[in-house]
């Protein structure tokens, strides 16, 4: 039934100025229109819905992510532009917070500012 259907994603914020700030600034994305119940950002074709709410309940797993060809290029110039990536204990992350699964993709997290978890994957 939903096959054909376009997806929809979605994530809160407390602070539509912020949020605004970071996913249209820091991660370069199209806001289409901001209103006072969420923000309507453009994700290459793909809506993202950030919901202003006045408490965000924080998962605690990623709630976003990406699939980027080349995630040190990617992750880099992130961090250019003051993102920072997290390091998980036991995960074996290299120098930039990437991380290799089994499976050979390369993933790195980070949070954006009500603290929801994001990521960048490259497959192989």
């Amino acid at each position: 039934m939903l096959a054909k259907c376009d997806i929809i994603a979605f994530v809160t914020t407390s602070d539509g100025k912020l949020a605004r700030k970071f996913y249209e600034g820091t991660l370069g994305l199209r806001v289409v229109e901001d209103t006072p119940f969420a923000l309507e950002i453009d994700a290459n074709g793909t809506m993202l819905r950030v919901a202003k709410a006045q408490k965000v309940t924080v998962a605690p797993y990623t709630v976003l992510g990406w699939k980027v060809a080349d995630i040190k290029k990617s992750v880099s110039a992130l961090a250019a532009k003051g993102v920072k990536f997290e390091r998980y204990d036991g995960m074996g992350q290299d120098k930039l917070g990437i991380w290799k699964s089994p499976s050979g993709a390369s993933v790195a997290w980070f949070k954006e500012p009500d603290g929801n978890t994001l990521s960048l994957t490259q497959f192989p």
